[in-house]
């Protein structure tokens, strides 16, 4: 079972980021450090990405739980994970995100992810302990954000990447934070609707619908957790009103809009992932 544990105190972590110059496209990353021994308990939020953890305390570390279902240590989420957990002692962790098509890329089976989590060793098998060994055995954060750098770049051009018509179909829902018609993408690249979403699913894991709903909740759960009130949020994110938003949240987390506004999952992201964070209300 999941260990009990207390609800995750961000003052007591360490939370680093990798310098500009060493990032990758479609590729983020950020290290935290948790300084207090006792076990934690968090609720994930959905996110427009494929999620590495990897676990960097050794021995009792990180645990993972949906679906009924428990993986140890490091780890990978898929899009739509349901109802995930992470809790343990990790007192070290190192967080990629990866686009779906740089996932697709890196991890090779984005596909079968989608809606699940799954221990690192069962997708990079014994190189996923000889990636622990390295990044625990760095002298920094810096290094270890130069080793996984290196690591992932390496992996970017050893798979078919997506079709390149699916790679602009995501892009563009991301620029217009889940606003872009299926029906216009699908025109841009000259395919039909049909054609699109068969090709989107198969390759990424996820109809081109349900992404751009996942990216408007993303960004509407950006907003909520910079404490915009709910009916703005509402507006700006381009729900028909307070109650289509409720439905979409609750539909991604379970949770209401006040809940998610709340959400310890959702309260550093202007620090670690600061590129995509929307201002703060104070």
């Amino acid at each position: 079972m999941l260990p009990t544990g207390a609800p995750l105190d961000w003052s007591l972590v360490d939370i680093a980021v990798p310098r500009p110059s060493g990032r990758l496209p479609g590729i983020s990353m950020a290290g935290f450090s948790h300084r207090a021994p006792e076990s934690v308990d968090i609720a994930m939020v959905a996110h427009p990405s494929v999620t590495v953890l990897i676990d960097l305390s050794g021995g009792e570390g990180l645990v993972h739980r949906t679906h009924g279902r428990e993986v140890l240590g490091s780890a990978v989420v898929g899009l739509l994970p349901g109802g995930l957990r992470a809790g343990g002692r990790a007192s070290e962790c190192l967080q990629i995100r990866l686009d779906p098509a740089a996932a697709a890329e890196v991890l090779g089976m984005t596909t079968e992810l989608t809606g699940d989590v799954v221990s690192l060793a069962d997708i990079w098998s014994r190189d996923a302990a000889r990636t622990e060994d390295r990044l625990r055995a760095a002298a920094s954060w810096d290094e270890r954000f130069t080793i996984a750098a290196d690591l992932l770049a390496r992996r970017l051009g050893t798979r078919r990447p997506v079709a390149p018509e699916v790679a602009f179909a995501w892009r563009q829902m991301r620029t217009s934070q889940g606003l872009a018609r299926v029906e216009s993408l699908a025109d841009e690249v000259g395919w039909s609707r049909k054609h699109l979403s068969a090709r989107f699913r198969s390759q990424l894991g996820i109809t081109p619908k349900r992404a751009a709903q996942l990216v408007r909740f993303d960004h509407a759960a950006r907003l909520l957790a910079a404490g915009h009130a709910v009916a703005g949020v509402a507006a700006e994110s381009g729900y028909a009103d307070q109650s289509h938003l409720h439905r979409e949240v609750r539909s991604f987390t379970g949770l209401t809009p006040t809940a998610v506004a709340a959400a310890p999952w959702l309260a550093i992201d202007d620090i670690a992932w600061p590129a995509s964070s929307p201002p703060r209300f104070l």
